[in-house]
């Protein structure tokens, strides 16, 4: 696992091939539903929004995934990059997961993040909405972990 500060590449300025890359490994970690470790990926003092969650630094970060984790079963996630600009990403996701009473959700969204020198995330804004789905409408079915390489994504399942 990384340093809580070491740098993170990609860094800013960011290209369309460095960015879909920075998106993709964003995703990758919160497949992992591991909180410490997607907390690393943001700054000390990350500012986020999260629906109408207003969270500062990693303490808080990790203790809003430890709660969304547990509620949210079996998570998996999708991101896709919108578009970049110098230290700045915007993406668009779809999440599925159930609850506790096994009603399915797809979780859509979009994201804006903002970047230290480092490759740090100092800022995320996220706005999502939940749509209650059949089990049999769900088209993210890997094993718990990143998505396959193989498996598509957003655009490709027309999402």
């Amino acid at each position: 696992m990384s340093e809580p500060d070491a740098p993170r590449p990609p860094l800013p300025p960011f290209d369309i091939e460095t960015a879909t890359r920075k998106v993709r490994m964003a995703e990758d970690a919160w497949n992992t539903r591991d909180p410490q470790r997607v907390s690393l990926a943001y700054t000390r003092d990350s500012e986020w929004r999260n629906r109408s969650e207003f969270l500062r630094g990693r303490r808080e970060i990790v203790e809003f995934l430890i709660r969304k984790w547990n509620r949210e079963l079996d998570y998996r996630l999708v991101k896709e990059l919108w578009t970049c600009r110098e230290n700045r990403i915007a993406v668009r996701f779809a999440y599925e997961w159930h609850d506790d009473a096994g009603q399915w959700f797809r979780s859509y969204g979009n994201e804006n993040w903002e970047f230290d020198e480092r490759g740090l995330m100092r800022r995320r804004i996220a706005s999502i909405n939940d749509l209650p789905i059949a089990a049999a409408a769900r088209q993210f079915h890997w094993p718990q972990g990143p998505r396959p390489l193989d498996h598509p994504g957003l655009s490709d399942l027309g999402l």
